[in-house]
Formats: structure tokens, C-alpha cells, sequence
């Protein structure tokens, strides 16, 4: 079962049609974003706002191809890669 998107929520892309990303596809992330859904088609599809990186591509696509995306909530568990200096 699909979740129900609206205008507005925030969703992650799968990168399997995304053939011009950069880096072998056997390493790239598999899904990118957050992007902003502008418009629903239908229930099928979606229309998102693209960055400029990706702008070259169409912006619509099926639902089976985005998921919700979720923020980590870093400021409560900060990124386990902080860096700091130690002195010895």
C-alpha cells in the first residue's frame, strides 16, 4: 500500500532511473532529496521541486519511485562524524 502524499510534504526519490548522477550506480545513495511535492497526478505520480543539480531531469514521478522522507533530528543525536582536537 502507497502512503498518501499531499502538496507540500517532503519526500526522498529513487535513483534507479537517475542514470546522469555521479559515481558508479552500484555505490550511489538510492534514494535523494528531500524534495517538496508542488503538484499530485493523480494517485500515481507526483510533481516535486528539483535542485539545480538535478533540474535537468523530469520532475514528476510514479509513487512507487518516492518514499516520506523523515528528519534525523540531528540536534537531538548529533552526527556520529563531528570532529574534535585533542591535545597530548
Amino acid at each position: 500500500m502507497e502512503p498518501d502524499f499531499k502538496k507540500g510534504d517532503q519526500v526522498l526519490v529513487s535513483t534507479l532511473n537517475l542514470n546522469n548522477l555521479k559515481g558508479p550506480q552500484k555505490v550511489r545513495e538510492t534514494f535523494v532529496g528531500p524534495f517538496t511535492i508542488i503538484k499530485l497526478i493523480g494517485k500515481n505520480a507526483v510533481e516535486v521541486r528539483l535542485t539545480e543539480e538535478c533540474s535537468s531531469k523530469y520532475p514528476v514521478f510514479p509513487v512507487s519511485f518516492v518514499k516520506p522522507y523523515f528528519k534525523t533530528g540531528e540536534d537531538k543525536f548529533p552526527s556520529s562524524y563531528d570532529t574534535y582536537t585533542v591535545s597530548l
